[in-house]
């Protein structure tokens, strides 16, 4: 059965506003879901291992997808929510796609992680698949291939949008823009219209840009994985 690794944020404050913030649901359980009945082996991390925490926002009305329900309705997949391994532990052998789930809480802990970003170079290197969407690729700022260059480096990138941060007022709340900073370590940042899915993948990296293209990168990545892997 081939493998997965979804690796979450443990971060649950949003910067000095006093509100709670953490994963975004939608962007854990569709792609969760859509990998488990592809025959998939989903494993689950964070940062700080443990039950992470969960955006409350991601459980109000259409962000309350069925998907959602049906993860939080299955015994096996919330225990593994609860019990997620700490990041600094995980070994990735044997894990053909590594993916990073967004939420807001990802643009405080993920970025800073060197061990997710020791974990996503030996991941790449090795040919396995690495994905994120909206706000999870701000976890692949922390990746320094063997070269010393970013893992995005020249390579076309989605991610949560700089106008869909300004949409929901938190452009000031937030740490760095993520489109910006994808930009200033060389990826070639892509993004449709706002709130709209769009995915794409570059050989083996496969991101998308909001809560709304978490299936289609988990479709992506499906695809990514049985396609040699790009140096």
């Amino acid at each position: 059965m081939p493998k997965a690794l979804f690796i979450l944020t443990s971060h649950d404050a949003l910067g000095d506003t006093g509100k709670p913030t953490g994963f975004y649901w939608e962007e854990l359980a569709a792609p969760y879901w859509i990998l488990s009945d592809a025959g998939w082996q989903v494993e689950l991390a964070s940062i700080a291992g443990g039950r992470p925490p969960a955006d409350p926002s991601s459980e109000e009305g259409d962000a309350m997808t069925d998907e959602v329900r049906r993860f939080q309705a299955d015994d096996a997949a919330m225990n593994r929510l609860a019990n997620t391994e700490k990041v600094d532990d995980v070994q990735v052998d044997g894990c053909d796609i590594v993916f990073l789930p967004g939420g807001h809480g990802t643009m405080w802990d993920l970025p800073t992680s060197k061990p997710l970003g020791d974990l996503l170079r030996t991941a790449w290197e090795k040919g396995a698949v690495v994905g994120a969407v909206c706000h999870g690729p701000a976890g692949l700022l922390a990746a320094r291939l063997s070269s010393g260059d970013p893992l995005v480096k020249g390579r076309r990138v989605a991610g949560f949008a700089n106008s869909e941060e300004d949409a929901v007022g938190l452009s000031d709340a937030v740490p760095f823009m993520l489109e910006d900073e994808l930009k200033a370590q060389g990826a070639q940042h892509e993004k449709g219209p706002d709130w709209q899915s769009f995915a794409i993948a570059d050989g083996k990296l496969v991101t998308g840009q909001n809560p709304q293209s978490s299936a289609e990168v988990a479709r992506l990545m499906l695809e990514a994985a049985d396609k040699p892997a790009v140096p």
